[in-house]
């Protein structure tokens, strides 16, 4: 069963957690449209259509997914990609970077600050390069409150992605969450990560210094 996360004025944001690697896959709907996107259709196919289905009490219009965007390439994130695709027909988005590293076809390759609308609300592509180079995170700056960022794995509460002991890979991506997101966004911004639980940007900000400083 998909959990309700948000029922904002324009959208309702549900999310399940698949896998033993607790993999977080977010569902945007348009409550007058109907209109869908996935994030992450990390793994456990039958259980991204039922988080689908259930989003149908969501809006009085014929629920429908627009589009999956994957955060990242990296295998855990795409377990379910090539089946939730057969299933709805939908189309898909990465970051452009990471295109050549995701079997199933790209039909939108992403990159900094591309915006997608769709019938209700739009979402922006942030490219946050250093846990691949291609990841990206994306933003829904809701017009009545707080906006949702959804980090893949850029971004958790305590720190930045994995980036294997590389201090270049770190230094990118410390420096494209600190320009393109921190600088960027104010405190209340909801932080939705691939794996476990949110945070705000607010929660995090102070430990910047920190982060810079052990470099992971």
């Amino acid at each position: 069963m998909s959990r309700l996360l948000h029922r904002l004025p324009d959208v309702t944001i549900r999310s399940i957690a698949v896998s033993a690697m607790d993999n977080n896959v977010y569902l945007l709907t348009s409550r007058t449209s109907g209109a869908q996107v996935l994030i992450d259709a990390a793994d456990d196919a039958p259980a991204i259509l039922g988080l689908l289905a259930d989003a149908q009490e969501d809006t009085d219009a014929e629920a429908r997914l627009a589009l999956i965007i994957t955060t990242h390439s990296h295998w855990d994130h795409v377990r379910a990609l090539a089946e939730v695709v057969e299933a709805t027909g939908a189309r898909t988005a990465a970051g452009a970077d990471d295109v050549a590293d995701i079997a199933v076809p790209t039909d939108v390759p992403l990159r900094q600050g591309d915006a997608g609308s769709f019938e209700g609300f739009e979402l922006e592509a942030v490219h946050l390069r250093g846990h691949t180079p291609g990841s990206v995170a994306l933003l829904y700056r809701d017009p009545h409150g707080p906006a949702h960022l959804f980090t893949g794995d850029s971004l958790f509460p305590g720190g930045l992605g994995n980036t294997q002991g590389d201090a270049a890979r770190f230094a990118s991506l410390y420096e494209d969450v600190v320009a393109r997101v921190f600088d960027q966004l104010p405190d209340d911004t909801l932080v939705h990560p691939g794996h476990g639980a949110g945070t705000t940007l607010g929660a995090e900000r102070a430990s910047l210094p920190e982060w810079r400083e052990r470099g992971w």
